[in-house]
């Protein structure tokens, strides 16, 4: 553990502050867009757009991250479910997917709470509620399916770009744009989470915990089983798979034996 700490405990902050920074932006481009506080709704009195304009801004904030330098260092996973997949495709040790998942809780809920204190009643009062992801109309069954497809859908995305030597420099690219598309489509059916880290950091505060198990579960299950998927279709070795949602060689690497990949996915266009 306390290696473990020495060697990486910047990428573990940089996972605390990517996920942190996340849900700042979430939380005050939401106030600005939906809440009856913002003259946005009066200019924009289509829900739907509105919804477009949120994906928009949260999927450019994503990309942005990724694409940082301290993105490029950490991998940006942001996300427990991300994490996870690559401990199981054996890119990571134990003791860095612990210190990664706590970060991007403790990151994820301290970002929450900056924007409370910043805005207050704006952001903490409905319809904002603290960024809450709870089931839309439909109920919880049309959330779980949502939040599982969704979560497949990225990880499968990011597994495919990430280790196509053409389409790697991208991957983050294709996943900001899936996050734009999944808020504007599916943040009515399951308030669009596919993170288990983001939901709680907006349910401690909250205290709104509705149907939390669908967030909690159901990303991370998601994801392993496009791993699973993949590792069977692509039949590439799991030595050979990048752990960064933006494959480079300019920094260091977390991963046990990923480095030599993000080197030959990168420097032909360089």
């Amino acid at each position: 553990m306390l290696k473990a700490l020495r060697e990486h405990w910047v990428e573990y902050l940089i996972e605390a502050w990517g996920l942190g920074t996340l849900m700042v932006m979430a939380g005050l481009f939401a106030t600005l867009i939906h809440s009856p506080v913002s003259l946005v709704p009066q200019w924009l009195p289509n829900s739907f757009l509105r919804g477009a304009l949120m994906g928009v801004l949260m999927g450019l904030t994503a990309i942005a991250l990724i694409y940082s330098p301290w993105g490029k260092r950490s991998g940006a996973h942001l996300n427990p479910g991300v994490t996870l997949t690559f401990f199981r495709l054996k890119k990571l040790a134990p003791w860095d997917v612990a210190f990664y998942i706590l970060a991007q809780f403790v990151g994820g809920t301290l970002g929450v709470a900056l924007v409370a204190f910043i805005l207050r009643e704006a952001f903490t009062n409905p319809p904002i509620n603290y960024l809450a992801t709870v089931p839309g109309q439909w109920g919880w069954w049309a959330a779980l399916v949502a939040e599982f497809l969704m979560a497949f859908g990225l990880m499968m995305t990011v597994l495919v770009t990430a280790n196509h030597k053409r389409l790697a420099a991208f991957t983050g690219i294709f996943a900001g744009l899936l996050v734009a598309t999944y808020i504007t489509l599916a943040a009515p059916i399951s308030g669009m989470s596919i993170n288990p880290a983001r939901t709680f950091a907006s349910a401690l505060p909250s205290k709104i915990w509705t149907a939390f198990w669908i967030y909690y579960f159901a990303p991370p299950l998601a994801m392993l089983t496009a791993a699973e998927v993949y590792r069977r279709v692509s039949g590439l070795k799991t030595r050979s798979i990048c752990c960064k949602l933006c494959p480079n060689g300019e920094t260091d690497c977390i991963s046990i034996d990923c480095c030599d990949a993000c080197d030959d996915f990168v420097r032909p266009w360089r």
